[in-house]
């Protein structure tokens, strides 16, 4: 596992495996959303996590909502970063972990917000192809012809 922390400045809407130290600037009212797998109730919130390079969002779940609080020092292992509605979040995942931190943070830099910043989201699924070619009407690779590929005339 890489435990080399980087700067909030630094993280890209492809960075994995993120290990940083932020402080907490605020958070947001805890909000409750139905998980579309089992149907179950989960709490939501986010938290504005900064250091004095950039700020960044936190999307924090359930337990994790009460273990964090506002001006204090967090360590995050294995975060990494998602898309949401094309701006970038920082997660902890199933695989990370946030523990409070002994390190010092001055000021964080709210004006470099990288969760303002607008990213253009890739598709989860691929335009349309057709499996057979033709187009979208249903027309094989043969289009309007009737006959085989194998009659020759």
């Amino acid at each position: 596992m890489n435990l080399e922390t980087v700067k909030v400045e630094a993280l890209t809407p492809n960075s994995k495996q993120v290990n940083t130290t932020v402080k907490v600037v605020s958070k947001s009212p805890v909000r409750e959303t139905i998980s579309r797998r089992d149907g179950s109730v989960h709490r939501v919130a986010d938290a504005l996590v900064g250091d004095e390079t950039g700020s960044i969002y936190l999307t924090l779940w359930d337990d994790n909502i009460d273990a964090v609080k506002e001006d204090s020092i967090l360590d995050i292992k294995n975060g990494y970063i998602s898309l949401f509605k094309g701006s970038m979040r920082l997660n902890i995942g199933r695989y990370g972990s946030i523990s409070s931190s002994t390190q010092t943070i001055g000021s964080v830099n709210t004006d470099n917000n990288l969760s303002d910043k607008q990213f253009e989201q890739e598709r989860r699924y691929p335009t349309f192809k057709p499996r057979y070619g033709g187009d979208y009407r249903g027309e094989g690779r043969r289009g309007h012809r009737r006959f085989g590929s194998r009659r020759r005339f």
